[in-house]
């Protein structure tokens, strides 16, 4: 196998763990949004509101919470996106790179 080959393999490779990167920081942020998700619908259904400062839980305005719940949200849904594109064009390029291998592969194989 010659070295334009192995470095491909090699940039393949770099480019799958990438694409595992991007989906596990992808997954942190769908967890963090439902769990804005599940704070938005126990924060509607309660008299009070309460927001945790360092270790202790300071009583707070509703209306000031859920806006800083929806901030947070637009921010997560926001970044979401943003790693999806990226995921997506990584394995556009990652799919390129790997049909380009194995056609160098088998022509080398026919020498």
């Amino acid at each position: 196998m010659d070295k334009e080959i192995q470095t491909k393999i090699n940039q393949l490779s770099l480019m799958e763990q990438n694409l595992q990167n991007f989906s596990l920081q992808k997954q942190q942020f769908q967890a963090q949004l439902m769990e804005i998700e599940s704070a938005e619908k126990e924060l509607k259904n309660s008299k009070e509101a309460f927001k945790i400062i360092g270790n202790i839980m300071v009583a707070s305005e509703k209306e000031k919470i859920q806006k800083g719940l929806a901030d947070k949200k637009e921010t997560l849904k926001t970044r979401i996106e943003s790693f999806e594109k990226q995921e997506a064009k990584l394995k556009e390029k990652a799919e390129a790179l790997q049909k380009e291998v194995l056609d160098e592969m088998k022509k080398s194989e026919k020498k």
